[in-house]
């Protein structure tokens, strides 16, 4: 899979995710999402929050010659993590799958996109 493929699925399937958390459009999504940050012991407003950092990540990662491409891929990989860290704790594994995928792809762009990110940071 190429580059521009992975960040096209990351970027399709975030700005989907993040859409619903922070406006609710797609009620029945929107519901078993709430539902799932509330047995978790967060709130809307941390589901609104999360959203907003999706998107953020959603629309980075298509900078890839910068040093924002790498930090939207970042945002989206400690997302991911914090899902599977949920997912495993009160769920069952299998509800991790998909952010163990999106994960998987977001830590491949990071990665990608290290040396601008670096130079930016002033490592290299």
């Amino acid at each position: 899979m190429t580059l521009d493929i992975m960040i096209g699925v990351l970027s399709a399937f975030f700005l989907f995710a993040s859409s619903i958390k922070m406006f609710g459009w797609q009620k029945k999504i929107f519901d078993v999402q709430l539902g799932m940050f509330i047995s978790y012991g967060l709130n809307r407003q941390i589901m609104l929050l999360v959203g907003c950092v999706e998107l953020f990540g959603a629309t980075a990662i298509w900078f890839q010659g910068s040093w924002v491409g790498p930090l939207g891929a970042l945002a989206l990989l400690g997302t991911s993590i914090g899902a599977i860290g949920c997912h495993l704790i009160w769920d069952t594994w299998k509800d991790g799958i998909p952010a163990m995928i999106t994960g998987t792809l977001s830590a491949i762009v990071a990665w990608s996109g290290k040396g601008a990110l670096l130079v930016f940071i002033g490592l290299v």
